[in-house]
Protein backbone atom coordinates (compact mmCIF):
# COMPACT_ATOMS: atom_id res chain seq x y z
CA UNK A 1 0.00 0.00 0.00
CA UNK A 2 1.14 3.50 -0.80
CA UNK A 3 -0.16 6.39 1.30
CA UNK A 4 -1.04 9.52 -0.63
CA UNK A 5 -2.78 12.35 1.23
CA UNK A 6 -6.18 10.92 2.18
CA UNK A 7 -6.05 7.73 0.11
CA UNK A 8 -4.04 4.52 0.06
CA UNK A 9 -3.08 2.92 -3.24
CA UNK A 10 -2.30 -0.76 -3.75
CA UNK A 11 0.83 -1.01 -5.89
CA UNK A 12 -0.44 -4.15 -7.65
CA UNK A 13 -3.60 -2.29 -8.69
CA UNK A 14 -1.54 0.64 -10.00
CA UNK A 15 0.65 -1.67 -12.09
CA UNK A 16 -2.39 -3.59 -13.35
CA UNK A 17 -4.09 -0.33 -14.36
CA UNK A 18 -1.00 1.21 -15.98
CA UNK A 19 -0.35 -1.89 -18.08
CA UNK A 20 -4.04 -2.46 -18.84
CA UNK A 21 -4.02 -6.00 -17.46
CA UNK A 22 -6.81 -8.27 -16.35
CA UNK A 23 -6.59 -10.00 -12.98
CA UNK A 24 -5.35 -13.22 -14.62
CA UNK A 25 -2.80 -11.42 -16.80
CA UNK A 26 -1.41 -9.60 -13.76
CA UNK A 27 -1.25 -12.83 -11.73
CA UNK A 28 0.66 -14.47 -14.59
CA UNK A 29 3.03 -11.52 -15.09
CA UNK A 30 3.73 -11.35 -11.36
CA UNK A 31 4.50 -15.08 -11.26
CA UNK A 32 6.87 -14.83 -14.22
CA UNK A 33 8.63 -11.81 -12.69
CA UNK A 34 9.16 -13.65 -9.40
CA UNK A 35 10.29 -16.97 -10.93
CA UNK A 36 13.23 -17.33 -13.25
CA UNK A 37 13.05 -19.91 -15.96
CA UNK A 38 10.75 -20.74 -18.83
CA UNK A 39 7.34 -22.32 -18.44
CA UNK A 40 4.80 -24.06 -20.66
CA UNK A 41 1.16 -23.02 -20.51
CA UNK A 42 0.41 -26.35 -18.81
CA UNK A 43 3.00 -25.70 -16.08
CA UNK A 44 1.67 -22.17 -15.59
CA UNK A 45 -1.87 -23.50 -15.37
CA UNK A 46 -0.92 -25.93 -12.60
CA UNK A 47 1.27 -23.49 -10.66
CA UNK A 48 -1.27 -20.64 -10.76
CA UNK A 49 -4.33 -22.90 -10.44
CA UNK A 50 -5.93 -21.27 -13.48
CA UNK A 51 -7.68 -22.92 -16.39
CA UNK A 52 -5.35 -23.66 -19.31
CA UNK A 53 -7.50 -21.57 -21.70
CA UNK A 54 -7.24 -18.61 -19.29
CA UNK A 55 -3.45 -19.00 -19.26
CA UNK A 56 -3.32 -19.24 -23.06
CA UNK A 57 -5.44 -16.10 -23.50
CA UNK A 58 -3.49 -14.20 -20.83
CA UNK A 59 -0.07 -15.21 -22.16
CA UNK A 60 -1.13 -14.23 -25.69
CA UNK A 61 -2.11 -10.75 -24.47
CA UNK A 62 1.09 -10.34 -22.44
CA UNK A 63 3.13 -11.42 -25.46
CA UNK A 64 1.31 -8.90 -27.68
CA UNK A 65 2.08 -6.18 -25.09
CA UNK A 66 5.76 -7.17 -25.36
CA UNK A 67 5.96 -8.16 -21.68
CA UNK A 68 6.80 -11.84 -22.12
CA UNK A 69 9.13 -13.78 -24.40
CA UNK A 70 8.04 -16.92 -26.21
CA UNK A 71 10.58 -19.49 -27.33
CA UNK A 72 9.86 -22.60 -29.36
CA UNK A 73 11.24 -26.08 -28.79
CA UNK A 74 10.80 -28.58 -31.62
CA UNK A 75 9.85 -32.04 -30.39
CA UNK A 76 11.74 -35.09 -31.72
CA UNK A 77 8.43 -36.87 -32.38
CA UNK A 78 7.11 -33.90 -34.32
CA UNK A 79 5.33 -30.78 -33.24
CA UNK A 80 6.66 -28.10 -30.96
CA UNK A 81 6.30 -26.64 -27.50
CA UNK A 82 6.24 -22.96 -26.52
CA UNK A 83 8.01 -21.77 -23.38
CA UNK A 84 7.32 -18.40 -21.76
CA UNK A 85 9.30 -16.09 -19.51
CA UNK A 86 9.16 -12.43 -18.55
CA UNK A 87 10.85 -10.24 -21.14
CA UNK A 88 12.67 -7.90 -18.79
CA UNK A 89 11.66 -6.70 -15.33
CA UNK A 90 13.29 -3.35 -16.06
CA UNK A 91 11.00 -2.78 -19.06
CA UNK A 92 7.95 -3.29 -16.86
CA UNK A 93 9.38 -0.93 -14.23
CA UNK A 94 10.15 1.71 -16.86
CA UNK A 95 6.69 1.57 -18.45
CA UNK A 96 4.99 1.91 -15.05
CA UNK A 97 7.37 4.65 -13.93
CA UNK A 98 7.03 6.64 -17.18
CA UNK A 99 3.23 6.39 -17.07
CA UNK A 100 3.09 7.59 -13.45
CA UNK A 101 5.52 10.42 -14.30
CA UNK A 102 3.28 11.49 -17.20
CA UNK A 103 0.24 11.40 -14.91
CA UNK A 104 2.04 13.59 -12.34
CA UNK A 105 3.09 16.02 -15.08
CA UNK A 106 -0.48 16.26 -16.35
CA UNK A 107 -1.74 16.75 -12.81
CA UNK A 108 0.73 19.60 -12.21
CA UNK A 109 -0.37 21.33 -15.42
CA UNK A 110 -4.06 21.02 -14.47
CA UNK A 111 -3.58 22.59 -11.03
Amino acid sequence: MIDFACKKFNLDEIIKCVLGLTKSEFKLLKFLSQNSGKFTTEELSKKLKLDKSTIQRSIKNLHEKNLVVRSQINQSVGGYLFLYSIKDREIVKKVVSDTVDNWISTLKKKI
